[in-house]
C-alpha cells in the first residue's frame, strides 16, 4: 500500500516544469560553485548544493525584500509576526497571548515584551477575556489593522516580484516540491510561524 509521501512524490514526477526553458537552463552562480566542487572533489556528491545552495540564495533576497518592506512601514519584523498573526485570526483581530506564543514560537517573557511595545505604539490592545476574567486576549487597533493590511500587501506585491518567472502551474510545483522537503521537519517540530 502506498504512503501519501509516495503518492505525491509519484504525482510530482508525472508534472511538467513549466516555463522558459532558456531561463530553466541558463547558468547561475551555483552551477559555477558545483563545477568548481565537482572537479575539486570529484569523489563527492554534491548535488544537495544543486537545491538547497538556490534555497539559500533565494532565502537571502527574500529576507532583503521582506527587511525593505517591513522598513517602508516602520515595522520590525517580529512586529509584523505578532500583527499579521492577529489578522490570520479574522474579525475581531484578537489572540490569546498563548496563541501568539504558539504562532510565532517566542517564549512567553518574550511575547509579553512584544505586547507590551506593541501595545505602546497604538497598534494592539489587551482586553478581558470574556470565556476567563482572569485571562486576557490581545486585539489589533483600527490603527494596527491598518498597518498589517498595507505591509502584507506590499510584502505579496515584492514576493509576487520574485516568483514572477514562473507561471502559476510553476508556482504550484515549486510549492508542493518544497512542502516534500520541509514535511520532515515540520511533522516534528509542530506549528511552523509563517506569514
Amino acid at each position: 500500500m502506498d504512503t501519501s509521501r509516495e503518492t505525491r512524490a509519484r504525482e510530482l514526477d508525472r508534472a511538467e516544469v513549466p516555463g522558459d526553458d532558456s531561463s530553466a537552463n541558463r547558468p547561475d552562480e551555483v552551477d559555477r560553485i558545483v563545477a568548481a566542487w565537482n572537479r575539486e572533489r570529484p569523489d563527492l556528491d554534491v548535488g544537495p548544493l544543486e537545491v538547497l545552495s538556490r534555497v539559500a540564495r533565494l532565502t537571502r533576497h527574500l529576507d532583503r525584500a521582506r527587511r525593505a518592506v517591513f522598513a517602508a512601514h516602520r515595522l520590525e519584523h517580529w512586529e509584523f509576526d505578532v500583527l499579521v498573526a492577529l489578522r490570520r485570526a479574522g474579525a475581531p483581530y484578537q489572540l490569546s497571548p498563548g496563541a501568539l506564543i504558539t504562532q510565532t514560537l517566542v517564549t512567553s517573557g518574550t511575547m509579553t515584551n512584544r505586547i507590551d511595545r506593541l501595545e505602546a505604539r497604538g497598534l494592539v490592545e489587551r482586553h478581558r477575556s470574556a470565556e476567563d476574567r482572569r485571562g486576557v486576549i490581545v486585539r489589533l487597533t483600527a490603527d494596527g489593522l491598518t498597518l498589517v493590511d498595507s505591509a502584507f500587501a506590499a510584502l505579496l506585491a515584492e514576493e509576487n516580484e520574485l516568483l514572477s518567472d514562473l507561471d502559476p502551474a510553476g508556482r504550484a510545483r515549486l510549492a508542493c516540491l518544497l512542502r516534500v522537503v520541509l514535511a520532515q521537519f515540520e511533522d516534528t517540530e509542530g506549528p511552523a510561524r509563517a506569514t
